[in-house]
């Protein structure tokens, strides 16, 4: 399942796309809205998102994941929108035989999505709205 999305993440249905009868294990990162960055307290993020491109490529990113690891399921959901603190922004859950290959296969999916999916966004603090450049991949 992959999708870009307005809506709340709801964590049961992510689980439940991620199982399989053949997985082991399964690796879920969650990431939220937090209330700070470097310089000062952020109290909200807008996100907003190329849907279709954004959706094409976190299914380029699935394939590619399934390429370098023997996977069940990969799971990718993130919102767009305003979010408040605290807020669920990205999920990627990832199954497989065997937890090693799912903790690798979902943290490589994260970073690939968080440095190459375009998604961007904004911090809301009190200072008013900014919008925040990312960090190139490094890739080893």
């Amino acid at each position: 399942m992959i999708s870009i999305t307005l809506e709340p993440i709801d964590l049961c249905n992510i689980l439940a796309e991620a199982k399989d009868r053949s997985a082991g294990g399964t690796a879920l990162f969650i990431g939220s809205v937090r209330d700070h960055n470097e310089r000062e307290t952020i109290y909200e993020i807008y996100y907003e998102a190329y849907k279709e491109m954004a959706e094409q490529n976190l299914t380029e990113i699935e394939n590619e994941v399934r390429k370098k690891w023997n996977i069940k399921r990969f799971v990718a959901v993130h919102r767009t929108g305003n979010l408040k603190v605290g807020d669920i922004s990205i999920a990627v859950a990832v199954s497989a035989e065997h937890r090693k290959e799912a903790f690798e296969a979902c943290k490589y999916g994260v970073d690939v999505i968080k440095h190459e999916v375009p998604i961007w966004k904004k911090e809301i603090s009190g200072s008013g709205g900014k919008w925040v450049v990312g960090i190139p991949l490094k890739t080893d």
